[in-house]
């Protein structure tokens, strides 16, 4: 992968994440580079579960990224609400 498919990767997997914020009860604290994490992370998890369906974009498959994403970031929020 260049270094160019890596950053439409992370482009596209942030993308992901900020779609499934709007989905997940919860919020992603610490903006793009957070947002970036996030869907790469939820795109691993959403691979796992899903697959690869749905159409993908620069190497992540859009439907189990965002679906990973929301989960992550509904998991985050749980074991967030904790904390002070």
């Amino acid at each position: 992968m260049s270094i160019l498919g890596f950053i439409f990767y992370c482009l596209v997997a942030a993308i992901c994440a900020g779609i499934a914020d709007y989905l997940a009860p919860g919020r992603i604290p610490g903006g793009f580079l957070a947002s970036v994490v996030v869907g790469i992370i939820g795109a691993w998890i959403g691979g796992m579960l899903l697959g690869a369906m749905g159409p993908a974009l620069a190497g992540v498959s859009l439907l189990p990224a965002i679906l990973g994403s929301a989960l992550l970031i509904f998991l985050l929020s749980l074991f967030g609400r904790g904390r002070v």
